[in-house]
């Protein structure tokens, strides 16, 4: 996937993470539990698109 696509979809992620908290009337832990979500969401969607989370997966634990 090129560079270019991953920050344009970070961007887009972004703003909507921000109009929703800008604009949607949310309790405040909500909003904290739903931008905790997407932030993490976007992590391991970046470790999936560099090939980091390959070698994670097939770690096993245990027999």
């Amino acid at each position: 996937m090129p560079l270019v696509t991953v920050v344009l979809i970070l961007v887009a992620v972004g703003v909507v993470l921000w109009l929703i908290n800008a604009y949607i009337p949310m309790q405040g832990t909500i909003k904290g539990i739903l931008n905790a979500v997407v932030v993490i969401a976007v992590v391991i969607w970046l470790l999936q698109v560099f090939g980091l989370l390959d070698s994670v997966t097939g770690l096993r634990v245990g027999r």
